[in-house]
């Protein structure tokens, strides 16, 4: 149980002893939700007075008196007071919160979990680009959202598959094995134009180049289109291992590869298209098959089967996710899709209701563009291809960590800048090494102190951490597993990296306010010790299991 579902329960139980002894009538309690508040009024504040005033028939501050005056006997609080109209202000017990360092020191990294998941199953599916070309730098934010996301409902109880959805099929593919024919076929001397709509990525001709060294001209002497057919898949091949091993590198992994092929070839788009015509939602115009989005209130009806006898983009969009919720069962799907998809969410609304599917099960998750620069100064072309910037490139240059934190630096609706220059700074300007460094001065902090002698301070007593910015320093601790919570809700894992700021900011207050080893007061230093420890559990959890970065010893 958080923190502020422990204090949620709390006024929960003061209602309904108010309730049983008649200083409140009856009613069903409402949900209580319990909010930061300003440090003159205390640490937590809830508004559930106001809220119950129609109900209770009672003004809010009666209300709010006769939750207060039955709360139970707890060691959380150290006051609980009434403010106008009828806020209930909660100030944490000094002594309670110093003691949640043993806590910490018992569960370890898993003092953050919670089940407000209760093991639901969720399907996220992101980054999915395009198997046509390595990937763009501009794919890190997907894979950075997803990924951490991920990990945050994972914490919180849900029962998470990462998948990443591969684009075998279509035009996109044929475009792709022509164009790569032809670059085949160029390294082997021959005089094959690229296709005019084919890739001209520079990507392209290495490729070419390693197939013919691997397979001499084996394809040149096979018949075209079955060339054609084997190199795309050689291809895809390529692509794969190369996402695979990019996204690897950033720390980034999946629980499963789907191919859009597979619902062909396993009849699953046949069952949902005899599926839709048994509705009604399919009729067929100019030679193609649409799908009737306007019967259900869409604002206009979507090619399913193009007059070339070809699935449109979005038949495959109906086959994979009758896939995820009829055939695989997931409770929730979060789909992570690039701004320039905003005007297909509202069909993807409208293929739900066709699938007999609740819409509000599938979230899309959008998220606004990168601009890449240095010192400054946009970066618009690869120093290396002269063309895309790939995300290998930007690993190399700055490692995974930077990419990690800095894509998670705003929030997903927001366009964000990312500065190579920036990314590798030792300076408190970079927020990377700003949180990286409390973790790198706090496992200095317990070096220094084992040289000096300080072997064990298990038996440290926390009742002595009384100190202003002791206090504050292990209230931003207790934010944490909320926070997750809050993340899960609403889906904007960038309140991480503001919350590792916000700690390391309160760490290196408290390491200016007050002295840790102090040989003339062994009990306050050993208090301080298991402080300082349980600090560096946290954010090492916080920056390891959360963010999927280091947390480095040494810096």
């Amino acid at each position: 149980m958080t923190l502020r579902q422990e204090l949620a329960d709390l006024i929960r139980q003061g209602i309904v002893r108010a309730q049983q002894v008649g200083a409140l009538p009856k009613f069903d309690v409402p949900p209580v939700d319990v909010t930061p508040t300003k440090p003159q009024f205390g640490d937590y504040s809830t508004n559930v007075a106001l809220q119950l005033a129609r109900v209770a028939r009672m003004a809010p501050q009666r209300i709010a008196e006769a939750i207060q005056h039955h709360l139970p006997t707890n060691d959380v609080l150290s006051e609980c007071s009434v403010a106008t109209p009828g806020f209930i202000n909660m100030r944490l017990n000094p002594i309670w919160v110093a003691r949640q360092v043993a806590v910490i020191e018992a569960k370890g990294r898993d003092w953050t979990r919670s089940n407000v998941g209760q093991g639901q199953r969720v399907q996220v599916e992101f980054v999915s680009a395009n198997p046509t070309g390595p990937l763009h730098f501009g794919g890190a934010r997907n894979a950075v959202l997803g990924d951490t996301l991920a990990r945050v409902l994972e914490r919180v109880g849900y029962t998470v598959q990462r998948e990443y959805y591969v684009n075998d099929a279509g035009s996109q593919m044929r475009k792709f094995g022509e164009t790569l024919y032809a670059r085949y076929a160029q390294a082997l001397g021959e005089d094959v134009p690229v296709p005019p709509d084919g890739y001209m990525g520079t990507y392209m001709v290495e490729w070419g180049k390693r197939i013919a060294q691997e397979h001499g001209r084996r394809f040149l002497q096979m018949e075209r289109e079955q060339a054609i057919r084997e190199l795309t898949d050689a291809g895809l091949r390529i692509v794969l291992d190369e996402v695979q091993q990019d996204l690897t590198n950033l720390r980034v992994r999946f629980d499963n590869w789907f191919s859009e092929r597979s619902l062909y070839e396993d009849g699953t788009f046949d069952r949902v298209l005899s599926l839709l015509r048994e509705k009604g939602l399919v009729y067929e115009r100019e030679g193609a098959l649409w799908f009737a989005a306007t019967q259900l209130g869409g604002e206009k009806d979507e090619v399913i089967v193009r007059s070339t006898g070809e699935p449109g983009y979005f038949a495959s969009d109906i086959a994979y996710h009758y896939n995820k919720f009829v055939l695989r069962r997931f409770d929730w799907v979060i789909d992570v899709w690039a701004v320039d998809h905003q005007g297909h969410v509202p069909r993807m609304k409208i293929m739900m209701k066709a699938l007999g599917l609740d819409p509000d099960r599938l979230t899309i998750l959008l998220y606004n563009l990168v601009t890449l620069k240095r010192h400054g100064e946009e970066v618009k072309l690869s120093k290396r291809a002269g063309d895309i910037i790939t995300l290998r490139e930007v690993l190399e240059e700055v490692g995974p960590d930077p990419i990690r934190f800095m894509l998670l630096t705003r929030s997903n609706e927001a366009k964000i800048d990312f500065d190579l220059g920036l990314a590798v700074e030792q300076t408190q300007e970079n927020p990377v090494y700003y949180v990286q460094y409390a973790h790198t001065r706090i496992a200095g902090i317990l070096r220094k102190a084992r040289e000096e002698g300080w072997t064990t301070w298990a038996d440290g007593n926390l009742d002595l951490l009384t100190h202003p910015s002791e206090q504050a320093l292990l209230k931003k601790i207790l934010d944490l597993p909320d926070l997750l919570v809050t993340i899960a809700d609403r889906l904007e894992p960038h309140h991480l990296t503001y919350y590792a700021q916000d700690l390391a900011t309160h760490f290196h207050a408290f390491y200016r306010d007050c002295r840790v080893l102090d040989p003339d007061r062994p009990d306050l230093t050993k208090a301080r010790l298991r402080l300082v420890a349980a600090v560096k559990l946290v954010l090492a959890h916080l920056l390891e299991d959360l963010l999927g970065m280091t947390a480095p010893e040494i810096m």
